[in-house]
């Protein structure tokens, strides 16, 4: 039996056919929908809607009509998509904010800067504006080609005569597939002039020309900052723009400072930008902002930021830039069909096409020019062998039956043709007066020089170009407007902060809960005579200042954290607080993650070679890296020491090569060597072993050693004391290291070692959250091998949790230092060095 086959299937491979359709859809999106035309720089969308209206007749010197009845003509006759696309792209030629010379002339609500959309077609009214016009002008005079809309059943242009380079002027956006396009708006009377230039000379270079169109004229105005992003998209089609806000700053009487924004970046919507800066004011990462409301009205644009009497403008204006929408970029992709293929064009190529296509335009207009006056002088011919040979032609037509035969009379006896005769038989009797004589005679001879013109403009280049640049100096006289956008140079896009502020000191701390905060050393110096006493600093009961240094605004500060990371930020950006207030979290002016804790802070004057930085984890690794590796750190912190699985960094000093390094671990072991042997490496190196620890031992602690100092040994159970360093041999690194404390059951495992003077406090934390302060002075000193005194009663399952040395509390009252006192506590400085440290 024969096999049933189904003779309208066929068989095709899967994946040719996926390739051959998704080509033949992205194309459709590159020509046919996203992608403007060199030529009149309108997508198909733009280019149809302003056909449509200019078939309904709504000119710019006719009544306003419906868009709804534009969107229905252009969605009905030539774009078979939803009738939103049409409306949302027709609103967009109507906003000022959007175009810079506006195709559409809106009527009723067509959205606002701050984002609100247009009221439904409907509602709204429109027509061509008038410089729109400018684009269809001659287009019944065959200067461009049509072909068929979607269902063949209409013609529709395939490219509009463009009397001026809209391109260039108004600019476009669109996202293809595979490749998108992004040319920003220039200023009208420079781009003409940058044709011109062109016309005049076809060597004329991009750096000339760059001084006839010197970059992008948004319509929302602005400022372009620098010159070399607009350089290298005019040279290579692509390149990156900033655009900042304008703003000004006024001082009120009460001399507070306020920021006046005028003038926003292209495409920045106002009320998201305000909402912006209330978010960052609310969640303190913008300091210094005590109101912030919206003054705009149909006068222009004005938002007020009203700045507290202590903060510096110019620095908060710089922080608004960096994390605003005040300061954005553009990226210029000057992406166009050329032929229907697409292609990156750098500025002259898009003036050379320009150029090119009004060619083709005066060459075709005229030669309909001349078909025209050559038909209507044909004609005219006719007339005057009439007039010449009047009685003749009277007789003849008189004799004639019909009125074929008297055309056929006409020319077979006069030699004209059937044109010829059929108008002579039109003729009305008031043409044989003698004025309307003399009329066609004039017209005649009119006719003739104009062929003559016509014929001699279609033989010379020059002549063309010569129309062309009268036509082009017409509508700049009758459009051109002054530029909005400012480009600004000489180094405003490089400003820092520290350009802005002055350097000065100032003491940092923060506490062991994570509150950081800054105060100016001169406060702190003549609150707590000369530096020394850290109360009154606003912490909580449970809450101390564990890490406390003296830096200056300038220097960076470097934050490690146990996660083996570093994060960094600069004096000046660590809000200012008065001495009795907490301070900010840390986590929110760090990108800390969660369960990441700071355990180091170094500050950095210069990252000399010289320097180094001393790193010890929990595992006993140890490393030693070059400072200047940690020069560039990102906002997100940067990995400072490879950690292997469950290890965590414990310590991180600054050393200058000349150290002696100690580390303490649980069970009571302590190695000193000298920092020298731990080889400098990168700082993505793991490190090598600083001390060699049993099965169930780890580190604890590691510190600098200085030959004068005391070892402070602080135990689980509220056990310590003091040792001194010269107890302690130096070793090799990588050993087991000597005994520090004798570690039993009554005082339990070590918790932490440090070095002391014995001028210092200890803060000793339970699990519970106790905190007791004491004079490390207080503490004995006894040998090595013993087990310590008590330093506080734990009761049943309570034991220190966290150990730290901290400035000594000053018990006697107040007072202000005198000037000398200050001045001989700044002469006692100790030398410079790269941390910006006092000791």
């Amino acid at each position: 039996m024969e096999e049933n086959k189904t003779p309208n299937v066929k068989e095709i491979n899967i994946s040719h056919e996926m390739r051959s359709s998704f080509l033949d859809y992205a194309m459709s999106v590159i020509v046919s929908r996203a992608l403007p035309d060199v030529r009149d720089g309108l997508k198909p969308v733009h280019r149809r809607i302003l056909y449509a209206m200019n078939d309904l007749g709504m000119t710019s010197d006719k009544p306003f009509k419906k868009s709804a009845r534009i969107v229905g003509e252009v969605i009905g006759k030539y774009h078979p998509h939803g009738d939103s696309a049409v409306y949302d792209s027709m609103v967009r030629m109507a906003q000022d904010f959007n175009f810079r010379y506006m195709l559409v002339d809106g009527h009723g609500n067509f959205g606002s800067v701050d984002g609100d959309g247009a009221a439904a077609m409907r509602y709204t009214e429109a027509r061509m504006s008038k410089i729109a016009m400018e684009l269809l002008r001659d287009i019944n005079k065959d200067t461009i080609d049509y072909q068929d809309n979607y269902d063949g059943s209409e013609r529709e242009p395939v490219v509009l005569p463009s009397r001026f380079p809209n391109l260039l002027v108004n600019g476009a956006a669109g996202i293809a597939v595979g490749m998108a396009t992004n040319i920003p708006p220039h200023q009208l009377g420079e781009v003409i002039d940058g044709v011109l230039a062109v016309s005049k000379d076809p060597e004329v270079s991009i750096q000339e020309l760059m001084e006839i169109i010197p970059g992008p004229d948004f319509p929302t105005a602005g400022q372009i900052i620098g010159r070399s992003g607009i350089r290298k998209a005019y040279e290579t089609g692509r390149g990156s723009i900033t655009i900042r806000a304008k703003v000004e700053i006024e001082q009120k009487a009460s001399g507070k400072e306020v920021i006046i924004v005028r003038e926003l970046p292209y495409q920045v919507n106002k009320a998201k930008l305000i909402e912006k800066i209330a978010e960052l004011v609310r969640d303190k990462k913008i300091e210094g902002i005590t109101d912030l409301r919206d003054e705009s009205d149909r006068n222009g644009m004005r938002i007020v930021i009203e700045v507290r009497k202590d903060a510096n403008s110019n620095v908060l204006l710089n922080n608004l830039f960096k994390q605003t929408a005040l300061q954005t970029s553009f990226g210029i992709n000057m992406l166009a069909l050329v032929g229907g293929q697409p292609q990156v064009l750098n500025l002259k190529q898009f003036l050379v096409y320009y150029l090119d296509h009004q060619k083709v335009i005066i060459r075709r207009r005229t030669a309909f020019e001349l078909r025209k006056a050559e038909a209507r002088a044909h004609i005219l011919e006719g007339l005057r062998i009439a007039l010449d040979h009047l009685d003749e032609v009277i007789a003849l037509i008189r004799a004639s039956q019909t009125t074929d035969i008297a055309k056929q009379g006409l020319m077979d006896n006069f030699s004209l043709s059937e044109k010829q005769a059929q108008a002579i038989l039109d003729m009305r009797l008031q043409r044989l007066t003698g004025l309307e004589r003399e009329k066609i005679e004039e017209e005649y001879q009119g006719l003739v020089q104009l062929i003559a013109e016509l014929k001699a403009i279609l033989a010379d280049d020059e002549k063309v170009l010569e129309i062309i640049r009268e036509e082009l100096e017409e509508i700049k006289e009758r459009f051109n407007d002054v530029r909005r956008t400012e480009i600004v140079t000489g180094g405003i896009e490089m400003i820092e902060d520290e350009d802005l502020i002055p350097v000065e000191n100032i003491v940092i701390t923060l506490t062991h809960n994570g509150y950081i905060k800054r105060l100016p050393i001169s406060t702190y110096r003549s609150q707590r005579r000369g530096g020394r006493g850290i109360q009154g600093m606003g912490t909580n009961e449970d809450d101390f200042v564990e890490h406390l240094l003296t830096t200056s605004t300038h220097d960076t500060i470097l934050f490690f954290t146990n996660k083996g990371k570093v994060y960094r930020t600069k004096g000046y950006e660590i809000p200012e607080y008065g001495r009795t207030a907490k301070g900010l979290p840390i986590i929110n002016l760090l990108e800390i993650e969660k369960g990441e804790w700071v355990n180091a802070i170094i500050p950095v004057s210069e990252f000399a070679d010289d320097w180094s930085l001393f790193f010890t984890t929990k595992e006993g690794i140890s490393k030693r890296s070059p400072l200047s590796q940690f020069a560039n750190i990102r906002k997100g912190g940067l990995i400072a020491v490879n950690l292997r699985e469950a290890d965590e960094l414990i310590s991180v000093r600054l050393t200058d090569g000349t150290k002696h390094i100690m580390i303490g671990t649980k069970k009571g072991m302590l190695i000193r060597f000298p920092e020298t042997d731990v080889r400098s490496m990168g700082r993505t190196a793991t490190g090598v072993k600083g001390i060699t620890l049993d099965a169930d031992d780890e580190v604890v602690g590691m510190e600098i050693l200085e030959e004068d100092a005391d070892v402070l040994t602080v135990t689980r159970n509220g056990f310590g004391k003091r040792t001194p360093a010269a107890e302690y041999r130096v070793q090799s690194r990588g050993g087991k290291g000597i005994k520090t404390c004798n570690v039993t059951e009554k005082n339990g495992t070590v918790i932490s070692v440090k070095p002391s003077t014995g001028e210092e406090d200890l803060m000793l934390i339970t699990a519970s959250g106790v905190l007791i302060r004491m004079a490390i002075d207080s503490i004995s000193t006894t040998g090595r091998n013993t087990q310590g005194v008590k330093l506080i009663k734990l009761g049943g399952e309570e034991h220190v949790a966290t150990v730290a040395v901290v400035e000594k509390e000053e018990l006697e009252p107040e007072e202000d230092l005198t000037e000398e006192q200050i001045q001989d506590s700044e002469t006692e400085a100790p030398p410079e060095d790269p941390s910006g440290t006092e000791e």
